[in-house]
């Protein structure tokens, strides 16, 4: 092949990652960048969401502090997310239903989860998975790429009955190359399933750099392979997260199906309590990712409207330091599991082999 030639394939490519938008509002020094897609959010409804990102914060805090008291188990933590995660929540209705990742049970609370459940979900107990008949989730997903699947199908089961419901998932950038997700996305598009999928892309899957895992310069555009639109966003940025949210529910409901959101965020911290982000990042990186926090955005930005200080910022830490402290105490009430129970859930009808263990387990608790 010519240079020419050469070029012409270069060019296909550039052409597919050009095409993807960028959605940012609020930069990283808490001003108003982009004056065409202005923030819908009332003042009421600004200081409500600012709430709930010192909420996910102070909660993120909390857990890390309880998983190294021993409390809780090998925590994920998500301190830098919570904008990716909780912003674009904020933009959901309260029926529509959400499917989480391992890292994604800030949310899922936010969304009517109990508390004390994301706890014992923490320690591996069965019972963080029983939720109150309001609550539209499901447990989060440990298995990397599986809630993709299980949000095209729910999506589709609304459209199909005509409900005014959404199903939403959240996937981490690693989890953007599995099997499962191009399944799904690609489901969603045939049957125009009224799903939102959001990557949130935090730069690393576990220690594995983004850049090792696709060569696609975003993971949005991997959304036009299934005829669905993919925009990115930035991460940092709670008010262009909640407007692109906000705007792609719309887009759904409209009978248009489904749509990709790529927010690019960065994790503060580890993987989770037992890894070791030394070994794999700068912490110049971490450093500079830090600077754009956008707590620190939203609190010039709400400061300079007049609309928050760090007195009522300390309040909601304050209470919800109490709602984690009590939600730990809650959860040390819980029975112990026994395995005999864990056995008895594995299948609606044990089989003969199973129900031989169960029956040897019984025997042994109650001595």
């Amino acid at each position: 092949m010519s240079k020419q030639e050469f070029k012409l394939f270069d060019d296909m490519v550039k052409k597919s990652e050009e095409a993807i938008p960028f959605i940012q509002i609020l930069d990283e020094h808490g001003k108003i960048v982009n004056k065409g897609m202005k923030s819908s959010l009332t003042d009421k409804e600004l200081v409500d969401l600012m709430k709930t990102l010192v909420w996910g914060r102070t909660t993120n805090e909390r857990l890390i502090l309880a998983g190294r008291q021993g409390r809780i188990g090998n925590l994920p933590p998500s301190e830098g997310q919570e904008a990716s995660q909780l912003a674009t929540i904020f933009a959901m209705k309260n029926n529509d239903f959400v499917l989480p990742t391992y890292r994604d049970l800030i949310p899922l609370v936010y969304h009517g989860m109990p508390m004390k459940n994301a706890i014992l979900w923490y320690r591996g107990h069965m019972s963080a998975n029983i939720f109150p008949e309001n609550v539209y989730g499901l447990p989060a997903q440990t298995i990397i790429g599986s809630q993709i699947v299980q949000a095209a199908g729910l999506g589709y089961a609304y459209r199909r009955d005509e409900k005014n419901q959404v199903s939403f998932t959240y996937i981490g950038d690693g989890g953007s190359s599995q099997g499962d997700f191009y399944e799904g996305i690609n489901f969603a598009g045939v049957f125009n399933s009224q799903t939102i999928f959001i990557i949130q892309n935090n730069k690393y899957g576990i220690s594995v750099p983004r850049e090792m895992q696709s060569k696609a310069k975003t993971l949005a555009q991997k959304a036009a392979a299934a005829g669905i639109p993919g925009i990115q966003v930035d991460g940092m940025d709670p008010l262009a997260l909640y407007e692109a949210t906000k705007k792609a529910r719309e887009y759904t409901m409209a009978g248009h199906g489904p749509v990709v959101i790529e927010t690019l965020t960065y994790r503060f911290g580890a993987h989770t309590l037992s890894d070791d982000p030394t070994r794999y990042r700068s912490q110049e990186e971490v450093d500079a990712w830090v600077a754009k926090d956008f707590l620190n955005r939203m609190r010039t930005y709400l400061g300079e409207k007049g609309l928050w200080n760090d007195e009522l910022e300390q309040e909601v830490v304050e209470a919800t330091t109490k709602e984690v402290n009590e939600a730990l105490d809650l959860a040390d009430q819980e029975p112990k599991m026994k395995v005999s129970q864990l056995l008895k859930n594995v299948y609606e009808v044990p089989t003969p082999r199973i129900q031989k263990e169960i029956e040897m387990y019984e025997a042994k608790e109650e001595i």
